[in-house]
């Protein structure tokens, strides 16, 4: 169940609350109606504001045991990369901060393969063997997602940028904001 059961008022606000001043009333309203305890409201609130401007996509692998959401723009900066790996799998993802991504269902079917410096986390489907998300090693504190593994209807244009892989160190050197696009 969620938030406060039926005909349970809002929670008081407590001793150090910010004061709300002629918004309490509202506040609590909107809190008692939707039955949400303070802390569903305020992670509601600081959605609001950080996931500005983005889209909610959802998204997966082929059978369906691996389901997440991210925030990220309806324009999507799509790396095209031509490592090893990145060619063997044609894996084309753009990367969002970890707190953007979400994964809704399947933490328990997914498996990880390493390889070289074991930075990179390529997490894959154990039943169907589809790749939707994983950790880059360009970015370890945020994801890499597959943009054909998005659900349609929420993705308007994709940018696609090519990147030299093969010559890892050096194509990330080079590259001016790749390594802020796991920054929220």
């Amino acid at each position: 169940a969620r938030g406060n059961p039926a005909g349970v008022k809002a929670e008081p606000p407590a001793p150090d609350a910010i004061d709300l001043g002629a918004q309490r009333g509202r506040w609590a309203a909107f809190q008692e109606r939707h039955r949400l305890s303070s802390e569903e409201v305020a992670r509601l609130l600081l959605d609001a504001y950080e996931y500005r401007g983005l889209v909610k996509h959802t998204g997966g692998c082929h059978c369906g045991a691996v389901r997440f959401e991210v925030w990220a723009s309806a324009v999507l900066h799509v790396f095209n990369c031509n490592c090893s790996i990145c060619t063997k799998k044609q894996n084309r993802h753009f990367i969002v901060p970890a707190s953007h991504f979400k994964l809704l269902k399947g933490a328990d079917n997914l498996t990880t393969y390493t390889f070289n410096t074991h930075c990179a986390k390529h997490t894959f489907c154990k039943t169907c063997g589809v790749q939707s998300f994983y950790t880059p090693r360009s970015n370890p504190d945020g994801y890499g997602i597959a943009p054909h593994c998005l659900d349609d209807g929420t993705v308007q244009t994709i940018i696609t940028e090519d990147i030299n892989g093969k010559e890892w160190e050096k194509a990330m050197r080079e590259h001016k904001t790749i390594r802020d696009m796991s920054k929220p």
